[in-house]
């Protein structure tokens, strides 16, 4: 063994490697002493809650990954750093996981198991899910929890996007009224205050007129004078 076994944990040793048993051990995050030789980790039915980046970074024999029954709401994008090429296993099935972002897989050659978590099927997830090598015992248990289109909640997502969906267009589509709406609302002020400006000069030119109308006329004033000399 490369290091000393978690004292949470089991370790036992298999083709001279290590197999780590760390399941059901109430642990709220992933042990970071583990035996630089593990080949097999098991963290299932702890209380994990986010895999965080190069999580297991100094485990290059690691094959087998199994992350089931925790409650991780959280996978950040260089979470599977450095272990890409050897992990042949990884099971996420039973957490609590809505999203994931596209880098957190990539270049992942597993099968992967996502069964049994709360999925919000949008154009991001339908990316993540194009690449990568899913469990076909349980593809059909990963299914929309949420979607950007309601009608697509309770369904599984491969047979919503084998159907012909693309989440992709919806997103466009929702950007698309999004600046619709935002222009629609910017147009609408403008006008808005072109008429306020037309009418509030309107009502200037209005009373400007009304004084102009209520000085003497220089006919009464030549009148007036005209009397004032004859009076003289």
């Amino acid at each position: 063994m490369g290091f000393a076994c978690p004292k949470s944990c089991h370790c036992s040793e298999r083709n001279d490697l290590t197999v780590v048993q760390c399941s059901s051990r109430n642990l709220e995050e992933i042990p970071s002493d583990l035996p630089h030789d593990t080949v097999s980790l098991f963290l299932s039915s702890n209380h994990i809650t986010k895999i965080p980046n190069q999580a297991f970074k100094n485990l290059p024999w690691l094959q087998e990954l199994d992350l089931s029954r925790n409650a991780i709401e959280t996978v950040d994008a260089g979470a599977f750093q450095g272990v890409s090429e050897s992990l042949r296993a990884l099971d996420l099935s039973h957490n609590h996981m809505q999203s994931v972002p596209k880098e957190a897989f990539a270049r992942l050659h597993a099968k992967i198991s996502l069964s049994n978590n709360p999925w919000h099927c949008e154009c991001t997830l339908q990316e993540v899910l194009r690449e990568l090598r899913l469990d076909p015992e349980t593809v059909n248990e990963v299914s929309c929890h949420t979607s950007v289109q309601e009608e697509y909640a309770g369904k599984p997502v491969i047979q919503v996007l084998d159907s012909g969906i693309n989440f992709c267009n919806f997103h466009h589509k929702t950007t698309d009224v999004a600046m619709f709406v935002t222009m629609f609302g910017w147009f609408t002020m403008v006008i808005a205050y072109v008429i306020y400006y037309v009418r509030h000069n309107q009502e200037d030119a209005r009373r400007h007129l009304e004084y102009l109308k209520s000085l003497p006329s220089s006919s009464q004033i030549s009148k007036d004078f005209d009397t004032i000399s004859t009076v003289l």
